[in-house]
């Protein structure tokens, strides 16, 4: 007399939650390993390309105007040259929203001045050309003593910045926007014998420093 065995119901749906779940694990074990895959291919294009920051100089500093018309009101005009330059031999970028101040001993001394945006190709220079001013700014009472100071001394210090966003560039892919700074230190000589009628001039190269 043969036996005869029947799954119970119970016993079917063991088996098909076993096969479920073992689907499931290989569909995770494949999505892991390609997003693996993804990562490392990822990492090894920017080991390999590596961006590296732009590079700015300040090649000319000219200050045509900075009188105080009350004691903490100042007028002033004031033309920078910039030298900006892309190190990379891959990497192309754009740069966005440009602003350009002077400040001296941490007063900002003009309003934001606005660059055009420009594309600089691989290991590309470019000149820059902005012309700032600032129309009845406050400033400390302490600003025209400490400017008197200066001209004692015979120079004067001005911080000059530009602050804006840069996209790179590789082939038909570009990214996001990144901010970055420019911080350029012109010592420009300011001597009680100073004309008042020529601008205060510095024509000597300054390395800049430039932080994304």
């Amino acid at each position: 007399m043969s036996q005869v065995f029947s799954k119970s119901p119970k016993h079917c749906a063991e088996r098909r939650r076993f096969t479920i779940s073992k689907y499931h694990k290989k569909l995770f074990f494949a999505f892991s390993s390609f997003l693996t895959l993804l990562l490392a291919v990822i990492f090894l294009i920017w080991l390999t390309l590596h961006p590296s920051k732009p590079q700015f100089s300040l090649t000319q500093a000219d200050i045509y105007q900075l009188s105080l018309t009350r004691p903490s009101l100042l007028n002033s005009s004031i033309q920078l040259t910039f030298l900006s330059k892309n190190p990379n031999k891959r990497v192309a970028i754009y740069y966005d929203q440009l602003q350009a101040y002077a400040s001296y001993k941490g007063q900002q001394i003009t309003v934001d001045t606005s660059l055009p945006p420009f594309y600089q190709d691989h290991e590309e220079a470019n000149l820059l050309t902005a012309f700032l001013q600032g129309t009845a700014l406050p400033v400390a009472p302490s600003f025209g003593y400490e400017v008197g100071r200066d001209q004692i001394a015979g120079k004067i210090v001005l911080s000059l910045k530009v602050n804006g966003k840069l996209r790179w560039k590789v082939g038909s892919w570009v990214s996001g926007r990144y901010r970055f700074n420019v911080n350029c230190v012109s010592i420009i000589a300011f001597g009680p014998n100073t004309v008042p009628t020529s601008p205060l001039s510095s024509n000597r190269g300054t390395q800049c420093s430039t932080t994304v």
